[in-house]
């Protein structure tokens, strides 16, 4: 069992959680295991965005406790630019822009800090673990936490296993997403793991069809909402993602699996053209009054609304 779990099991909660970047994303896993009854240090890169993480932290809290969920203690909640509240946490959860080099580069401070059975997890949703593990003195105790995006709202949390990850960590790790009420599902590191994978494909497939002519964004989106029961439409989804992530992961996975992720020209035009959907108020569809409220997406790679398989960056 590692140090930071507690004496009651597998599936009880690290006695401290550190959460690396507290944007949409960061916040939201930060939001979880606080209303779990976790302490949570958020580290972020500078004053300003330390202080804007603590507020999105402090909102969805809020907007449990008005859901009827009990209120956390105050002190429970840390944001802050200083690495050293990761000491003594039994978990830490890398939630920084899709980018490999960035990631490895916290993943490898935020080891140093931690102590030797300490878990180290990325939330990426579909970098290999394997190449972030690379510079990593403890592969064994890292893995993937890929949770989804709205994560308050989400039911799952993907857990993904590199090449050298240790069967507890895995153990350890589902157990802890089981106590925030989730369901865990173990995959191994391959690229996109299952929800990006098929996420994006069929995103990318209905960005063709508006590419053709074959429907209207709202249309093809209908079609899968009512026709198929998914809680939001591929091209709704893409807008809240972002386009770039978007266009990011397919050229990815592109690279990893072949030309079926290819990503369309649509995809790559709209981008060029900053229509990224709803952070920059205009993508598939007009998002103006919500670009002009500042609730565009600033969490990090390819995740999920509700149900779906994306997070915005």
């Amino acid at each position: 069992m590692s140090a930071g779990a507690s004496a009651a099991g597998a599936d009880s909660l690290p006695n401290r959680v550190g959460v690396l970047g507290g944007g949409r994303m960061g916040a939201g896993i930060a939001h979880a295991f606080l209303m779990a009854g976790a302490p949570v240090a958020v580290v972020e890169r500078d004053a300003r965005s330390a202080a804007a993480a603590r507020d999105r932290v402090l909102a969805a809290v809020e907007g449990s406790v008005r859901r009827g969920a009990a209120a956390p203690e105050p002190d429970r909640l840390v944001t802050t630019v200083d690495w050293d509240a990761l000491r003594g946490c039994g978990l830490v959860v890398e939630a920084v822009p899709e980018v490999p080099e960035l990631k490895r580069e916290a993943l490898q401070r935020a080891e140093e800090l931690l102590e030797p059975l300490a878990v180290l997890a990325s939330n990426t949703s579909s970098l290999s673990i394997d190449g972030l593990a690379s510079g990593l003195q403890r592969p064994g105790a890292f893995l993937g936490m890929h949770f989804f995006n709205p994560v308050p709202a989400s039911a799952l949390v993907e857990v993904v296993a590199g090449t050298a990850t240790a069967p507890s960590a895995v153990e350890l790790a589902a157990g802890w997403v089981a106590a925030l009420g989730k369901t865990p599902v173990v995959v191994r590191d391959s690229p996109g793991f299952a929800s990006s994978r098929l996420g994006v494909l069929l995103g990318l497939e209905a960005v063709r069809m508006v590419e053709e002519g074959v429907a209207s964004p709202e249309d093809i989106d209908a079609a899968m909402t009512l026709g198929y029961k998914h809680p939001v439409g591929p091209l709704r989804l893409t807008d809240i993602v972002g386009l770039d992530v978007r266009l990011d992961i397919a050229e990815y996975l592109a690279g990893e699996l072949g030309p079926r992720f290819e990503p369309p020209e649509l995809l790559r035009r709209m981008v060029a053209n900053g229509l990224l959907g709803r952070k920059s108020g205009r993508g598939f569809y007009d998002w103006s009054d919500d670009a002009a409220e500042g609730t565009g997406s600033t969490g990090s790679a390819d995740g999920g609304v509700s149900l779906g398989p994306e997070r915005p960056r």
